[in-house]
């Protein structure tokens, strides 16, 4: 009975309350009909907690989201369906959907009345300000008697998730150049591309398919050769991205920072496409992975969700020196082609970046002015982000100056020339 009455609502707990008044104040008084709307007032709210609570009803509950990844301001539409799954029909059903406060506020819907057997569907929009991944739900359900004397929660566990990337541009072909990398029993080597006739064939092997047959080989050799060439080839990159928080300025989406990881997932996602085998590294050059993926790199059309849920979810961290310091983490930066996308940098830290770049490898580098993020500037000042563009230049590298207006689609296109170019405003 102690749950029963628990579960009253304020318009409950008021109304029994003038019940116990008229019940005391018809008692001094000795008025019989004060005392029957007394007992009247005292019973309702009573009888109203004991049946909620010994009703039983059975309530299943079913959510969906569509799609599950949106960029920053893409609407995507949740639904919630409630379907009542006992044999007696529900009261007033008040829907509650909780809503991180990125995507809006939390979700409330009245159902009047879900029959036997019946189910509604709620269907609302959520649209993300913020990048991120987010948790949707659970949903709670209220039961309300239909005076609105007592309330019982139905809380489900179900939940969806949300995760919101940020925005992408495309980006031109450009020759960025970058390693090529065999697998399986090749070696690094640049693939021939003269015809059949310059394929080196091998001897067969047990589990080789006949239609790597090369038949010229064998005729000529009497032994049965297969071809090379259709070993799978792929190039390898690697995205360095400084999220060192003492490099960024302003905040929000306006930031430096947030400028910083479209135009990394945007040049990510235009490798991976064009083939290259992609790799994204922090500040310190730890490897970013999507979830719990295994897989250091990335490749083809199918990595773009995969690598936009590496950006989706990468944060600021507390480095003052950017960096790779593990031998082995360097060596896997400097094989292949590097793309950089660099903060306010030291031009003594900005020695460390420079020696990233291995030998002849392609090295790109966009290198923010943050001070225009600072003082709301739309042209990159001349300072220390001119001097370590040149630095960063002297050792090899192609570097593009950006503000915060600057064209990520002309800054890449700048990237093919060598040297150090300002990126153009939009």
């Amino acid at each position: 009975m102690r749950a029963a009455l628990r579960q009253l609502t304020r318009r409950g707990r008021l109304v029994a309350g003038l019940g116990v008044a008229g019940v005391v104040v018809s008692a001094a008084l000795g008025q019989r009909d004060l005392m029957r709307v007394g007992i009247l007032l005292l019973v309702l709210p009573l009888l109203s907690a004991l049946l909620v609570a010994r009703t039983r009803y059975r309530l299943a509950s079913a959510r969906g989201l569509r799609p599950t990844r949106v960029t920053v301001d893409q609407p995507t539409t949740s639904v919630v369906r409630v379907e009542n799954v006992s044999r007696l029909p529900s009261g007033l059903l008040l829907v509650e959907d909780a809503v991180p406060w990125q995507l809006g506020r939390a979700q409330r819907f009245v159902i009047d009345r879900l029959e036997s057997g019946g189910r509604r569907d709620v269907r609302y929009e959520l649209r993300g300000a913020l990048r991120g991944r987010y948790t949707i739900g659970p949903v709670n359900v209220q039961l309300v008697d239909p005076f609105g004397f007592c309330r019982a929660t139905r809380q489900f566990t179900t939940t969806d998730t949300l995760t919101v990337v940020p925005a992408t541009v495309p980006l031109p072909a450009i020759p960025v150049g970058g390693d090529w990398s065999g697998l399986g029993e090749a070696r690094s080597r640049a693939v021939a591309s003269a015809g059949e006739d310059d394929v080196i064939p091998r001897e067969y092997r047990t589990g080789d398919e006949l239609r790597r047959v090369h038949w010229k080989s064998t005729a000529r050799s009497g032994e049965l050769m297969v071809r090379r060439e259709e070993h799978p080839w792929r190039t390898r990159a690697t995205v360095f991205l400084d999220t060192r928080a003492v490099a960024h300025r302003g905040e929000g989406p306006a930031s430096s920072f947030e400028w910083a990881v479209s135009a990394g997932a945007s040049m990510a996602c235009h490798l991976a496409r064009r083939g290259y085998a992609v790799r994204v590294v922090d500040s310190d050059g730890t490897t970013l992975r999507a979830g719990a993926s295994t897989s250091e790199t990335l490749s083809g059309p199918e990595a773009e969700g995969p690598l936009l849920d590496i950006f989706a979810t990468v944060g600021l961290t507390e480095g003052v020196a950017p960096g790779v310091r593990d031998a082995a983490a360097k060596a896997r930066v400097r094989d292949g082609l590097l793309v950089a996308v660099l903060g306010d940098l030291d031009p003594d830290h900005a020695e460390s970046v420079a020696s990233l770049r291995s030998g002849n490898a392609s090295a790109l580098a966009l290198v923010l002015d943050t001070a225009g993020w600072a003082s709301r500037s739309t042209t990159p000042e001349d300072g220390r982000s001119t001097r370590v563009a040149a630095l960063l230049s002297a050792a090899g590298w192609r570097v593009v100056l950006c503000g915060p207006q600057t064209d990520l689609a002309e800054a890449w296109r700048c990237l093919a020339r060598s040297g150090v170019t300002a990126g153009g405003a939009r």
